[in-house]
Formats: C-alpha cells, sequence, structure tokens
C-alpha cells in the first residue's frame, strides 16, 4: 500500500531515520552519558516533519524536545508525544492555560505571565528562564536574571526547572565573542546560586557550541541543525561526520529536443544555442524551492548532473538532460540529497544553499507542506505523510 502510495507522488522529500538516528549517536559519543540531547524540532523539524522527527529522536536517546512557539508543542502532544518539550519562545499571557493543560515548558520572562501560569496545581509547572547574553533578541538582560529568578519564589504553582542562553557566533572559527557570551551566563549562573537558589538543568550550546566548546556543555545539549545532518559552520569542519537526513526529489514529467533559439521559461532568461534535450519537473518556488536557484543549480538523473535551464517557477522547472542518455518519463530527479546508486553523487544542502544565497537551515524548512514526506528505517518506507 505504501509503495503504490510513492509511485504516486510527483514531488517528494525522503527522511532517512537512521541517518537521524546516527547523528544523535554521534553526539553522545562527544558530550557524554552525563549530558542531556535536546532535540530542536521547531519550524516542522527543520522542514523534516515534526512528529516523526520527534518520535526518532526519543527513540535514539533524546530525552527532552524543544520548539519555538506554542502551537509546535500542542502538536507534538496531540501525536502522543509525551516527554519533555519546551518552548523556546515568547507565548502571549494569554495562553498560559493552554501551556498547563497540554503539559509544556514555557520560557519565563515576565512577572505576568508567571503569574498567569501560578494557577494553584498541586504539581508545580516547569519553566524556563531565558538570559539573553549577547545576542540581542528574546530574553532577560544579564543584569536583570538573577532578581527576577528570586521575584519568583513567591509563585508555588511553578518550578524554575531550567535556565538557558543562546550563541550568536557557534558557527565562527573565532570564539571570542561566544566566549564573553558563555562568560555572561556564567555570571549569572553564580549570581543566582549565591542567593542559595539552584537551577537543575542550564543550557547554552546548539549544535555549533555543541562540537566545540566543552565548558558549556553544562547539563544538556540543543542539537538543531546537524541533528538533520547539515553543517552548522561552513568555516570549520565537524569532529564527527554527519549523516544528511533529507533527499527531495521530483520525477520527469515531459522529454523533448527544443530547436537552437528556443525560450525557456518566462523572461526568455534562457535561450537555446543548439538543439537542446530538456525534461521538465513539477517542482518550483510553490514546493520551496527557491527561484534565486535559476540558471545556476542543478539536479541529478541517474547520478549525473543536469542544470537548471530559465527560471524556477512555481510549480516547475526545465533542467538539460542532453548529456544524460536514456533518460525517461517518470524518471526519478534529486535536487537535494544523495544518489544511491551513483557513488558520489550528492548534492548537499550547503551547495543548494549557495546558489540560493542563502544557509543550509532555510534550504529545508522552506520544504512547503504539499511535498509529501516520505519516511524510511532499515531502508524500508515505514510513513508517508
Amino acid at each position: 500500500m505504501i509503495r503504490s502510495a510513492v509511485d504516486r507522488l510527483l514531488t517528494w522529500a525522503e527522511v532517512d531515520l537512521d541517518a537521524l538516528a546516527a547523528n544523535i549517536g554521534s553526539y553522545r559519543r562527544h558530550v557524554g552519558k552525563g549530558v542531556e540531547i535536546i532535540a530542536v524540532v521547531k519550524a516542522n523539524g527543520y522542514g523534516h516533519g515534526a512528529v516523526m522527527v520527534s518520535r526518532a529522536s526519543l527513540a535514539a536517546g533524546a530525552s527532552r524536545l524543544a520548539v519555538h512557539r506554542l502551537e509546535e508543542g500542542i502538536e507534538l502532544r496531540q501525536a502522543g508525544i509525551n516527554c519533555p518539550i519546551l518552548i523556546m519562545g515568547y507565548t502571549p499571557v494569554a495562553n498560559a492555560p493552554l501551556v498547563a493543560a497540554n503539559n509544556l515548558t514555557a520560557t519565563v520572562t515576565t512577572r505576568e505571565f508567571a503569574e498567569a501560569l501560578n494557577t494553584g496545581t498541586e504539581t508545580p509547572i516547569p519553566v524556563h528562564i531565558k538570559v539573553d547574553s549577547g545576542m540581542g533578541r528574546f530574553g532577560l538582560l544579564p543584569g536583570e536574571a538573577a532578581d527576577f529568578v528570586a521575584g519568583l519564589s513567591d509563585l508555588r504553582s511553578i518550578k524554575i526547572e531550567g535556565i538557558f542562553t543562546h550563541f550568536a557566533t557557534a558557527d565562527a572559527l573565532d570564539q571570542s565573542y561566544m566566549r564573553q557570551q558563555l562568560d555572561a551566563f556564567k555570571g549569572v549562573l553564580a549570581e543566582i546560586e549565591s542567593r542559595g537558589l539552584k537551577i537543575p538543568v542550564r543550557h547554552a550550546c546548539n549544535s555549533g557550541a555543541a562540537m566545540t566548546l566543552a565548558e558549556a556543555h553544562f547539563e544538556a545539549v540543543r542539537l538543531g541543525v546537524s541533528l538533520y545532518g547539515m553543517a552548522p559552520s561552513s568555516e570549520w569542519a565537524p569532529p564527527f561526520v554527519l549523516q544528511p537526513v533529507l533527499c527531495l526529489k521530483s520525477r520527469v514529467v515531459r522529454l523533448c529536443t527544443l530547436a537552437a533559439g528556443s525560450c525557456i521559461g518566462y523572461g526568455c532568461t534562457y535561450v537555446t544555442r543548439e538543439p537542446t534535450r530538456v525534461a521538465l519537473l513539477p517542482v518550483g518556488y510553490g514546493d520551496g524551492y527557491h527561484r534565486l536557484i535559476s540558471g545556476r543549480g542543478a539536479v541529478l538523473i541517474k547520478g549525473k548532473r543536469a542544470p537548471i535551464l530559465g527560471r524556477v517557477s512555481m510549480d516547475q522547472i526545465v533542467v538539460d538532460v542532453s548529456a544524460i542518455p536514456g533518460v525517461q518519463i517518470e524518471e526519478v530527479a534529486i535536487l537535494l540529497g544523495e544518489d544511491g546508486g551513483v557513488a558520489g553523487a550528492a548534492i548537499s544542502a550547503e551547495e543548494v544553499a549557495g546558489w540560493a544565497q542563502t544557509i543550509n537551515y532555510e534550504i529545508t524548512t522552506s520544504i512547503l507542506p504539499r511535498v509529501a514526506r516520505l519516511y524510511r528505517r532499515n531502508g524500508e518506507i515505514i510513513g508517508v505523510h
């Protein structure tokens, strides 16, 4: 049944849950058994599918999940996921009852929100405190944090379970600013402890910092981009191998030979100089494949690169298959990922990001809902969503 469903797909993303588990295993060996792994599954699991990625991450050794918004946490609860789930971003005060009703862990930075959570429940609601140690975004400034934490001691229905910060330059080879942030965060922790207060779960490291800054591992690290097998930095190489998790595929739906002087795509930005064999693929920026890739990128067909000709449109792209003999209708094309049948044939998220003038994070998170996600474990298809 699943196999027949796959055969009907025109454009889809394949998610390798074994690769995801391998990435978690590599981090586990790197940070040691005493450090919890928080799998960051915001933005639909960086485009990979939050529910399936969450289940696979927990099975592979993650003990907590993190999202950015309340709605993302509720989706996971409705899917039957029962582990601790941290909402890392701001939650409106009006949504405090939903935090409690769904047993979620909110980030608290205002007294008003803390009081809204303090509803007299018998079991205290866990919360985390966010410290803005130099990112300039969400959180309490270092000079505010200790007083804020101490000021919540009268609220008996909440429990300050965690405190965290986020590094602005964890991807940089130069660690000086990251270490300034770490010093600021440590200063906050020391001031809190000097008041006789103990917060059990401290976390600061994202994917990159977890690789390079062991002294900041504390009780937990947050794995985002590298959980999905993408490099956290273009300036330095990871200390262990990351396995890409996602492969974006489409099918050839038209083949023809265009005469010399033929226009391809909107604006006639590409005109053939000689007779050209082209293939049409039903994928475009309406699927999250960036328009900026127009005329720059390529896809893999039969393990060989087929350059994109003309503009990426909402639903379709045209590629040059003149140098690839034997291409057939419904032949599979790979826009992102590896061709398992041809050694060394791959297009990385980093390469696609270069074509699109962006970062690898945006490449997978841009993949839109109309692109079906197909999940594999042990080489077998276990679900299509």
